[in-house]
């Protein structure tokens, strides 16, 4: 057993001298030398960034030349853009980047990546199976308003989230019903229940809260205090500002993304999925009834999408308005391309987009730059994302296709 252990230590170790190796030496090089230029390190000497930027573009070359010319175009991008970016911040006053890169801003990157990552899971699950599932949109905006409904016709946010739940888990019955019973076309399905859902959360808003929703109605899901963060050494105030006042939706999130991935990666559920999603003529011989496992999937993608949109009414602003989702179940969708069907992948892309919604309210407040342009950022990111500038991602092989049993 040591001796595996061994020789699995310096296969690792070795990895650095491969292409892909390199080219992942020289990502990491060109984000650190921007790192180094933003709080806390916030290093004003130009030297530092340039000096890194030369080492990762140092690993570009080499792991062009051994042949992997995707490895090294990264590592050279990253070195470019990593440099390029720290040299700008040069010329940025210290009190402004202070201001802006604060442990705030990841925590608020993390709200605004909670729905996405709740929608992106469901969305996983619902393509794994071969169901393109269009409709988290309109599914994400159900859950907003029901839950907001739910929490005030009961007093209590846990009704709430059981309505967002179950009216998300309908709307996409009704999907599923349409694209695999009926077999129409999974996209055109999609857009209809998006139509449906907003269309429906409007007139419902309107009809029972003509004069707007009581905020003091609504009961909000609480936000768990982590205060014992504080007395930490070094770093205990840093962490008790990103993760020390988060809504128990954020956990939630975390669990989900991982439980996603357990369940279609390590169990027979997963299998399932997996097996009528590449291959359902395969799965149905060996007695895998391909439409309960996509019905199921359909809706799983349901719940998951509506809790991502009961995040955004009852745990983030505590109201509700006509399509407050504004697109975000298409940046999941975007989500779930860019990390591959993967849970973990499809996890670190909506920190990203996050990310990009985050950083728009600090910019359009310290830096002179036009509202206008920096509420574009997720959006730009989300185009980038499916324009395939992060690498070709291959879906599931039967996905979008319907299945007629035989």
């Amino acid at each position: 057993m040591i001796d595996a252990a061994r020789a699995r230590l310096f296969t690792g170790a070795g990895r650095l001298d491969s292409a892909r190796g390199l080219g992942t030496l020289g990502v990491v090089l060109g984000l650190l030398a921007l790192w180094l230029a933003l709080p806390p390190w916030t290093i004003r000497d130009p030297a530092v960034p340039i000096v890194v930027g030369v080492l990762a573009a140092g690993s570009a070359a080499p792991a062009w030349v051994r042949g992997d010319h995707k490895a090294g175009a990264w590592a050279l991008a990253a070195a470019v853009l990593g440099t390029g970016a720290a040299l700008w911040t040069q010329g940025v006053e210290q009190e402004t980047l202070e201001s802006i890169f604060t442990a705030g801003l990841l925590a608020s990157t993390l709200r605004f990546a909670t729905p996405l990552a709740f929608a992106a899971c469901g969305g996983i699950f619902s393509e794994r199976s071969g169901v393109v599932n269009i409709g988290l949109e309109g599914m994400m905006l159900m859950g907003a308003f029901f839950a907001v409904w739910g929490s005030i016709w009961s007093g209590t946010w846990l009704v709430g989230l059981l309505m967002a739940m179950i009216f998300g888990g309908l709307l996409a019955l009704v999907h599923a019903f349409f694209s695999i019973q009926l077999r129409a076309d999974q996209i055109v399905s999609g857009f209809a229940v998006n139509f449906l859902a907003l269309g429906l959360t409007g007139y419902l808003f309107s009809s029972i809260y003509p004069d707007g929703i009581p905020a003091a109605d609504v009961s909000r899901v609480p936000e768990l205090d982590l205060g014992f963060l504080d007395g930490m050494p070094a770093l205990g105030d840093f962490l008790a500002g990103v993760f020390g006042g988060l809504s128990l939706l954020v956990w939630l999130m975390f669990a989900v993304v991982i439980l996603s991935y357990v369940v279609l990666f390590k169990t027979p559920i997963g299998l399932r999925i997996r097996s009528v999603g590449e291959h359902p003529r395969a799965a149905d011989t060996v007695g895998i009834s391909v439409y309960r496992v996509r019905y199921l999937a359909v809706v799983t993608s349901g719940v998951l999408a509506a809790l991502g949109g009961a995040f955004l009414s009852i745990g983030f602003t505590g109201t509700f308005s006509e399509n407050m989702t504004s697109g975000r179940g298409f940046i999941a969708l975007a989500a779930v391309i860019f990390g591959k069907w993967r849970p973990g992948w499809a996890f670190v892309a909506t920190l990203l987009f996050g990310f990009g919604f985050a950083v728009s309210i600090p910019l359009q407040r310290e830096a002179d730059i036009s509202a206008n342009i920096i509420s574009t950022l997720p959006y730009v990111l989300t185009l980038i994302a499916v324009a395939g500038l992060i690498g070709r991602s291959i879906p599931p092989a039967a996905v979008g296709r319907p299945y007629v049993k035989q």
